[in-house]
């Protein structure tokens, strides 16, 4: 039982190291740049301007300015709020947001779906 127990979490850090060693080597913009950075992996790190969850639950990080002048935004799915206690207290404080640049409807965006790519400085 103890080996299959090694055996799994070896291959859970195998399966997961090639998306940290991404990030890792990820670039840090501002969210004025994330539309130059679409498709690939990105570090956006500035100041929030405002946290606002609309009515279908989904949690918008404003960055760049607010909503609708964002340079940028990271979204939280309902099913993945939970996993982010704490997240309306972050307006104002310097965050970096990690992960794929998407465009939704012309705007630069990363999906947030797991707490390791939010960190609040």
């Amino acid at each position: 039982m103890r080996a299959l127990v090694i055996s799994l979490g070896l291959a859970m850090a195998a399966a997961l190291a090639p998306a940290l060693a991404e990030t890792a080597q990820a670039p840090t913009i501002r969210p004025a740049d994330a539309k130059s950075h679409v498709g690939q992996t990105a570090i956006v790190e500035a100041a929030v301007s405002d946290v606002r969850t609309a009515r279908s639950g989904v949690t918008f990080i404003d960055m760049g300015g607010r909503y609708p002048d964002n340079g940028f935004v990271a979204v939280i799915f309902v099913g993945d709020i939970a996993k982010f206690p704490g997240v309306q207290g972050l307006q104002g404080k310097t965050v970096a947001v990690s992960g794929p640049v998407e465009l939704y409807q012309g705007r630069p965006e990363i999906i947030l779906r797991s707490a390791d790519q939010l960190r609040a400085e």
